[in-house]
């Protein structure tokens, strides 16, 4: 499959284990030491590019959580789609375990309609890019999972040696930050790359 070089670079970019370990050292208050996984999966591989996500506390490293997968695709504009697994206990720590992974299949995950954010690309240099996203509606990313609603607001920032989140919880009621980046980003380096998994493109 031929892809824009530009996706084909969000792709890479975000493929990989990630930490923020400078950030939470700096900042203990403000900032837990995470680990966070994007591994390639080979899901909508016609048009897309897609990888599992899943996050960890580094004091709690075999106890990761938030599961998802984030759907690359270019249209007017790149786009990245949210999908969330119908049941998330069974593919807990698929990050680190490629046999998890390659049992992902469609039918295993839903689409979240709400949660799809754009991506204005920046270039840097020569192949090499700034990505920025924005919600893709204005009605808040949201869901429900086991009969409880869930508001969250997404957000990430990428280059070829960062990647931020804005990822955080929200209270439906009184709009306001619950858990995540509550003061500003989480700041990720990456530690392992997983790109050389990013297959045919």
């Amino acid at each position: 499959m031929s892809l824009y070089p530009e996706l084909q670079a969000l792709g890479k970019y975000l493929a990989g284990e990630f930490d923020n370990q400078q950030q939470a050292l700096e900042q203990p208050a403000w900032y837990v030491h995470l680990r966070l996984w994007m591994r390639p999966v080979s899901l909508f591989t016609e048009d897309s590019i897609t990888l599992y996500a899943e996050q960890a506390s580094v004091v709690n490293i075999d106890r990761p959580y938030r599961p998802r997968i984030l759907r690359l695709r270019s249209r007017e504009t790149i786009e990245i789609e949210y999908y969330m697994f119908n049941d998330i206990e069974w593919i807990a720590g698929a990050g680190k375990d490629r046999r998890k992974l390659e049992q992902i299949t469609a039918e295993k995950i839903k689409f979240l309609p709400n949660c799809t954010l754009k991506v204005t690309t920046e270039n840097i240099s020569p192949g090499n890019y700034r990505f920025k996203t924005t919600p893709a509606k204005e009605t808040p990313c949201s869901f429900t999972y086991q009969g409880n609603n869930f508001q969250v607001f997404l957000g990430l920032e990428a280059t070829e040696k960062e990647l931020l989140t804005y990822d955080k919880g929200i209270e439906p009621v009184t709009g306001k930050g619950i858990w995540g980046a509550l003061l500003g980003a989480y700041c990720f380096t990456k530690i392992q790359d997983f790109a050389s998994e990013l297959v045919g493109y």
